[in-house]
């Protein structure tokens, strides 16, 4: 077992441990911990998962991972050679949006799991994602945008996008969508040059200010 699968089996092991005392999280199986490749390049962070998340405790396997998938196929990558996780480690009751305290409540856990996949792309999906990173943007603006970004002593370049499930509502940002993805490949091959951007992380009024952006 590699040093860096060990320490991310070891985090989820903790989170589990939590139950109890973490928001959400009532019993150990009620955690739905980040996936995919331990050394990937490319990060995805959502929201929190929804009803076949927390039935398989499995991040993006439900009609949105469905497009997530179809999405990073589309990029010539696999959902295996990627990392995927979410903002809040567990499902809110029916599907709402997370509350400021759950988001603060998992954020080590989520810091945690970026400092040990490392990866050189994060792309956040989703308004309460990019405001970890990007706190007072509207994603309806910087979508698609490449920023570099200095988080907790290490450089990334964050792409902001629309949360697949929007996708899914309206197809104007189902168009956005695969534009954006296509960016992608670019920023990881240097084709693309992000913007510079430092930002440390997201406050906490910033995101009751973004609750109605997409």
């Amino acid at each position: 077992m590699t040093d860096k699968k060990r320490q991310l089996e070891e985090l989820k092991k903790e989170l589990e441990s939590k139950a109890g005392r973490l928001p959400l999280i009532k019993k150990p199986t009620d955690v739905i911990f980040g996936e995919g490749k331990y050394n990937a390049k490319i990060m995805f962070i959502g929201e929190a998962g929804g009803y076949w998340e927390a039935k398989l405790r499995r991040p993006f396997v439900g009609n949105a991972g469905k497009l997530l998938d179809q999405l990073i196929k589309s990029v010539g990558l696999k959902r295996n050679e990627v990392y995927i996780s979410n903002v809040v480690k567990a499902r809110p009751p029916e599907n709402r949006d997370p509350l400021a305290e759950e988001i603060e409540a998992f954020r080590p856990y989520l810091d945690k799991e970026i400092e040990i996949v490392d990866p050189k792309i994060i792309v956040t999906l989703g308004r309460f994602s990019m405001n970890k990173f990007l706190p007072g943007e509207y994603i309806s603006q910087v979508h698609g945008q490449g920023r570099f970004v200095d988080f907790n002593g290490k450089r990334f370049i964050v792409i902001p996008m629309y949360h697949p499930a929007a996708g899914l509502r309206n197809g104007r940002i189902m168009t956005e969508l695969k534009k954006d993805f296509q960016k992608i490949s670019k920023f990881l091959e240097d084709e693309l040059e992000p913007v510079e951007e430092t930002v440390k992380e997201k406050k906490q009024e910033s995101q009751q200010e973004q609750l109605k952006i997409l």
